[in-house]
């Protein structure tokens, strides 16, 4: 390993304006290199270390009036020490000299006293993501990652105000406002490790969101919240401020006149914005913590069928502006596109190094999580909007907002708060309120009927509407 003199300079004297960040990516990979040669230097088998730095600008208002305008900045050096088997790690924020050497000494110790676990230590030299593959990734693959916003705080409240403006223009009945909100978020890191991972990017996330209420005059007064937002790596992608308020008015609106329902059985529809939540849960049973763990509802379930045949899940590190992309996983890791899901059959895990080794197998390049998933129907036209949908749904329940946690990732058991519409022969007929919706996640994965052409990007999950076979609604007695 290339052993480095630790640095010494000041961040303005290294880079004084790298896209509003204080440090360069230079500095960093000298502060890792200064890290891991100390490692090695006081008798650790192995070492990672990882340096990073985040900013960014958050301001919310309400209605019309600046509540809150905070910026952030962050910064630190993690280092992973092993003494064969045996790990630690520790971090710090500071960045001189002898901090560096005292937080590679304070993971050494850590590492003396914590216990051996044959599957712990670095990711097998063939798995990482070399050089030579980051090049050759890059250059069929444009991931685009990093757009810093030039926003400031009075810009930031103006656009936050016209969104909440637009929504409070939208309909009288639109009484009051929780708030809009704008936040531009930007980082870099530079990591490496001892099996010969160097690596590193900058990228950024940005959004714009509103909360208003709405609310109906009279004895029993009714008040409706709701919400919507926009968030991009790009602020150009976002969504104006006008058609986010616009539409989250028109959200809160139609759930005025909820009311209860009987306690029945019949199809749920998931809205886009929920059935991601939907893949999360298979994502969650189908990840190594929980596998090896045997804390899984899908145990065992590589080369099974657990959902339609009709029904695809695909993996894809390298959309460009992806939430979820990027050239390696966590721990420097090669990732490549994928088929998670083929015909309904589980083709491949969610797997670290650590958890790979736990279950005998190979590290499928995903310590730090999934990346861009998104679930398809074969039986998918492309006219299959949400009116669509609807019609596919006939009579049963249209679910736009889940409360609480109830989701059982052992067992599979499925409990949520619930709030939406009640359908008839295809069509709205009413708002719904405070209704319970129960299933187990075996059987409404595999009653998955059909998945809509509205697809909705939530974080690094991409599906339309989901409509499920049948699930329990719990609602009134009466």
């Amino acid at each position: 390993m290339k052993k480095t003199a630790p640095p010494s300079a000041s961040p303005s004297q290294v880079n004084p304006a790298h896209q509003g960040f204080s440090y360069s990516p230079a500095f960093f990979e000298n502060l890792v290199d200064s890290a891991l040669a100390h490692a090695k230097k006081i008798g650790a088998s192995d070492a990672g270390a990882e340096a990073s730095e985040g900013c960014g600008l958050s301001v919310s208002v309400r209605k019309g009036e600046l509540e809150n305008v905070e910026r952030n900045r962050d910064k630190s050096l993690g280092v992973t020490v092993y003494l064969g088997h045996r790990r630690g790690n520790a971090s710090t924020s500071d960045f001189s000299e002898k901090a560096i050497q005292q937080t590679v000494q304070a993971a050494y110790d850590i590492a003396r006293f914590t216990a051996e676990d044959p599957m712990a230590g670095l990711p097998d030299e063939a798995d990482i993501a070399t050089p030579a593959f980051q090049r050759q990734a890059a250059q069929y693959h444009d991931l685009d990652l990093f757009h810093p916003w030039a926003i400031d705080g009075q810009a930031a409240a103006e656009l936050a105000k016209r969104c909440e403006a637009a929504a409070l223009k939208t309909s009288k009945r639109i009484t009051n406002s929780e708030g809009a909100g704008v936040s531009a978020q930007q980082s870099h890191f530079f990591s490496a490790h001892t099996h010969g991972f160097r690596g590193g990017y900058a990228s950024s996330r940005h959004s714009l969101s509103v909360s208003p209420i709405a609310s109906l005059p009279g004895k029993n007064a009714e008040m409706q919240r709701d919400a919507w937002y926009t968030s991009m790596r790009c602020a150009d992608d976002m969504a104006s401020a006008e058609a986010v308020g616009r539409y989250a008015a028109e959200r809160a609106l139609s759930r005025l006149g909820a009311r209860k329902i009987a306690t029945t059985q019949c199809p749920v529809l998931f809205e886009s914005t929920l059935a991601s939540g939907l893949l999360g849960s298979l994502v969650q049973a189908l990840s190594g913590g929980s596998l090896y763990r045997r804390s899984s509802f899908l145990l065992d379930s590589l080369g099974k069928q657990v959902l339609p045949k009709h029904i695809d899940v695909f993996e894809d590190p390298f959309v460009k502006r992806g939430k979820g992309s990027s050239p390696f996983d966590d721990e420097g890791v090669q990732v490549h596109a994928r088929k998670v899901i083929d015909a309904g059959r589980v083709k491949g895990y969610f797997l670290s190094t650590y958890s790979a080794r736990k279950l005998g197998m190979k590290t499928t390049g995903n310590a730090g999580g999934s990346h861009n998933l998104t679930l398809t129907s074969r039986l998918t036209q492309a006219s299959d909007d949400l009116a669509a949908m609807l019609q596919k749904l006939g009579t049963g329940l249209f679910v736009t907002e889940l409360m609480g946690q109830g989701v059982n990732g052992v067992t599979g058991d499925y409990s949520r708060g619930a709030s939406g519409f009640w359908v008839e022969k295809g069509q709205i007929a009413y708002p719904v309120q405070e209704i319970t919706i129960a299933g187990n996640l075996k059987d409404m994965l595999k009653g998955i009927e059909a998945v809509g052409a509205d697809a909705y990007n939530y974080g690094a999950k991409t599906v339309g509407s989901v409509l499920v076979n049948r699930m329990k609604v719990a609602g009134s007695s009466t």
